[in-house]
């Protein structure tokens, strides 16, 4: 009998989970590309923020609606064909915009059109990418290949967006490249899933409609052990802590003073240290603890938030920032894994997509967030948004150790 694979890549050795590694990475790294050139061209096009906030408004409700609807399809049809379809649909959009911007063609219903279609394309693509990693390794490797994947993520998350800059300046390439190498890099991709193993089906016991099945999603959360714990706690952390990235521009300006060169560097702290943290667990092929990873990961982004608030260095300010992003890859690494273990194969897709709804949507407590920072200081927002993590936190664990008493009182 061979022995499982280990070590920080385990989950590399096998071939389906490769092929979906790259291809994801291909796909993190043209949209992350693409937001840049999107905000850019916005901007070329309009003159105004307004114009540029059109765009993103569009792209933000297009996601925040599709996502769950991706997470039926993800559950519904085959995992690699929702892939083959999301993935087309952000090639062939990509090339139209860059084709439009280099013939000069291009006008601004053109650009937020598309980007809408694109936030409904990644909506799709999300949930059935994560969700088939329980069908391509075995359940003793889903945390190394999330963790592994969710590092891919961060890292291009830091290189794209630069990489984007940089090519966006030079004139022979400029905005319009942008668009079409994230489509040729979706090209690649293609290729990639294409050479997945066939997706099974899921045998539905009855017919149902889209939201059926969305409310049927729920239900399952709510009579699971654990697993609407962990949703709840996942999307309120998301929507109370991941706000901090709208006050960015305002520490570096306003506070520290360091203009747009210190921006960046928030912007890259934050991404080093989720890539320090995915590769540190990723070597930890057997993962501590969950419930307490996932705790342990939550009060230390509640803590690092807040000492991001009352920092009084740039210094002090990046060593915090890298803490989130540290603490916070691991969070969401941990509490995917986690309901992916103690759920069915047939609700991964509709499960993960409530996840992501979370990340979505956090734009949402951005504006009433901005209003109270604007009314008591950004500094004790800040802060109290770390001490709100850590109360919910606190709940979280208090609940889960109630239910695994009682469920121990329960067998004995």
């Amino acid at each position: 009998m061979t022995s499982a694979p280990t070590g920080a890549w385990a989950a590399m050795s096998i071939r389906a989970y490769r092929l979906l590694f790259f291809s994801a990475a291909i796909v993190i790294f043209g949209v992350m590309g693409q937001a840049v050139a999107r905000g850019w061209l916005a901007r070329e096009l309009t003159g105004s923020n307004a114009g540029l906030g059109g765009v993103m408004l569009v792209f933000g409700a297009s996601m925040l609606v599709a996502t769950p609807f991706g997470g039926v399809a993800a559950d519904r049809y085959p995992k690699r064909l929702v892939l083959l379809v999301s993935i087309a649909v952000l090639m062939v959009s990509s090339l139209v915009i860059g084709l439009a911007v280099v013939v000069d063609a291009i006008e601004y219903w053109m650009l937020v059109a598309v980007s809408g279609v694109q936030a409904a394309a990644f909506a799709f693509y999300l949930p059935a990418r994560i969700a088939l990693i329980s069908e391509v390794v075995p359940s003793s490797l889903i945390q190394n290949a999330i963790v592994l994947s969710q590092t891919s993520q961060e890292a291009m998350r830091v290189i794209a967006p630069a990489l984007a800059g940089v090519l966006i300046g030079v004139s022979v390439f400029g905005v319009g490249g942008v668009f079409i190498t994230a489509g040729v890099a979706s090209a690649a991709a293609l290729v990639l899933v294409v050479r997945l193993p066939r997706s099974p089906v899921r045998v539905a016991t009855e017919s149902r409609s889209p939201f059926g099945e969305i409310a049927d999603a729920v239900a399952y959360m709510r009579v699971t052990p654990g697993l609407g714990l962990i949703a709840l706690l996942t999307v309120g952390v998301v929507m109370v802590a991941f706000p901090y990235l709208t006050f960015l521009p305002t520490l570096a300006d306003e506070r520290f003073g360091v203009g747009a060169v210190g921006y960046g560097l928030m912007s890259t702290a934050a991404g080093l240290g989720a890539l320090a943290a995915g590769l540190f667990s990723a070597a930890l092929n057997k993962g501590m603890r969950p419930w307490r990873t996932i705790a342990g990961s939550s009060t230390a982004l509640g803590l690092t938030v807040a000492l991001l608030g009352i920092a009084d260095s740039f210094v002090l300010a990046l060593v915090a920032i890298a803490g989130i992003g540290a603490s916070g890859l691991v969070f969401q690494t941990s509490t995917q894994t986690q309901m992916m273990r103690i759920s069915a194969l047939e609700y991964h897709g509709r499960l993960q997509s409530m996840v992501i709804l979370g990340f979505s949507g956090f734009g949402l407590a951005a504006l009433p967030l901005g209003l109270v920072a604007d009314a008591i200081s950004l500094r004790s927002t800040l802060a109290c948004m770390g001490g709100l993590v850590i109360v919910m936190t606190g709940v979280f664990s208090l609940v889960h150790w109630r239910q695994r008493d009682t469920r121990a009182i329960e067998i004995g």
